[in-house]
């Protein structure tokens, strides 16, 4: 993918390349003239050291290996999985380049699995179009066409991150799973992109006048679309989840885990119950909202309307997720509803304009919201913290007249984070104090 770069082979396909449909293994990508080199290549229209960053920065590339470290064999011990984690399929699926179907697997496939999260986990398999798509005149539509997955649409490379970030029928993390010690699923694209890190151009803006550079505000729109994403792909795997009649219901881990999950104390030092159970039953452990916590205060500003429905129709799914014997069918048709709602919101949040003054504002209503979004767990905290420091980035990046006070609001911001590390310590009014601070500072 050298472009301008890279010498054509005359047959017009790598010795790597197959049968369309196979994967070939990450190392048919690690060629200096194509993905591997250690640096930027100057006047390519790609960067040409991709592979060079997978493989020493980004944690995709060890993904396979924790499979074998302590908690690996420990997990797989707990879940009775007799090869160990490193073989099996359930833990396969999301920590390496897992190819069950020895068909789709080209001749130079080799053991990739050992390769952890490699090109063609995201990049779809490569031997319809990995020759071709060096050629000067070869345009990205026909590499789609011929397998590549369309990581340039922002909707599909959320959705692509979000099938193990979020997970789906095939690829999930369950309560029994946490129960063995997997970490809960958190995600948020922008940051996630960020600390990969990105090995690709973002970009650019153009003014007439000013030097090119980077957008400082494609982050904003990373962290819109994939806030969409994210809820849309977790209220479709909880409708699956609640179909499958064969399966424990509820999944625990549908629900928030410090709700359980916290020191216990004497009632008159109990913030939670001087609190009460607004909304529910006492005992019974609430839905865990925390993909919907920042989200619905993006689609509020986007469009007050929607964001009505969307509230009024999850308030319905939330009721019958946080009951003990919720009606399956119910949570099925309501989790359904609003998946769609998510669903149609997305491509807007595409399109939508992004400036500063959204961004301060953004900012602002998440900060102020510190009472709901606290209130919803340690899941919804996290997402607002991450959200938080994305927008502040992108906002202090897009003036060069920096905030008076941008490193006391910086600080505020990274003050969140210790509280939102350790789930079973979760204090809410902490979190919430902390958050009226940072709102204190934007004002």
């Amino acid at each position: 993918m050298a472009g301008e770069t890279r010498p054509q082979n005359p047959a017009g396909r790598t010795a790597a390349a197959g049968v369309p449909g196979q994967y070939n293994g990450p190392g048919s990508c690690s060629s200096t003239s194509c993905h591997g080199s250690l640096t930027p290549v100057n006047g390519s229209r790609i960067l040409q050291n991709e592979f060079s960053t997978w493989v020493a920065k980004d944690k995709h590339s060890k993904a396979y290996r924790v499979l074998t470290e302590d908690l690996g064999v420990q997990m797989a011990r707990i879940l009775h999985l007799d090869k160990g984690a490193e073989n099996s399929p359930k833990c396969l699926a999301c920590h390496a380049l897992y190819v069950a179907d020895e068909k789709k697997r080209a001749k130079t496939f080799g053991q990739s699995e050992q390769e952890g999260v490699s090109c063609e986990s995201c990049h779809g398999p490569a031997a319809g179009w990995l020759g071709e798509h060096t050629a000067r005149d070869w345009p990205h539509d026909r590499s789609v066409a011929a397998g590549m997955y369309d990581t340039r649409d922002l909707i599909k490379r959320a959705e692509k991150c979000l099938s193990c970030h979020v997970g789906s029928q095939e690829k999930f993390v369950d309560h029994e799973m946490i129960a063995a010690g997997h970490p809960d699923l958190l995600f948020e694209l922008d940051t996630f992109s960020t600390v990969m890190p990105r090995h690709w151009k973002e970009p650019r803006e153009k003014t007439p006048g000013v030097p090119e550079r980077k957008d400082p505000l494609y982050g904003v729109r990373d962290l819109a679309v994939g806030q969409a994403v994210q809820l849309q792909s977790a209220l479709r795997r909880l409708a699956d989840r609640a179909r499958d009649k064969g399966k424990l219901w509820p999944e625990y881990s549908e629900l928030q885990c410090s709700a359980c999950h916290h020191s216990l104390t004497n009632p008159e030092n109990s913030w939670r119950q001087k609190r009460g159970y607004p909304g529910g039953r006492p005992g019974d452990p609430p839905w865990n909202a925390a993909r919907y916590a920042v989200f619905r205060i993006l689609v509020r500003e986007a469009d007050p309307q929607a964001e009505e429905r969307l509230t009024t129709d999850l308030k319905r799914l939330s009721e019958l997720m946080s009951r003990v014997n919720s009606d399956r069918d119910a949570v099925v048709a309501a989790a359904g509803n609003c998946a769609g709602l998510a669903e149609n919101l997305a491509p807007r949040m595409v399109t939508w304009s992004y400036d500063r003054p959204r961004t301060l504002r953004l900012l602002q209503q998440i900060s102020a919201d510190a009472d709901f979004i606290a209130a919803q767990g340690e899941g919804a905290a996290a997402q607002a913290t991450m959200a938080l420091q994305s927008l502040f980035t992108a906002y202090n990046n897009t003036s060069d007249t920096k905030p008076g006070n941008a490193q006391e609001l910086r600080e505020a911001i990274r003050g969140l984070f210790p509280l939102v590390e350790n789930p079973s310590a979760y204090d809410e009014r902490q979190f919430a104090v902390q958050m009226r601070k940072v709102n204190s500072l934007l004002r």
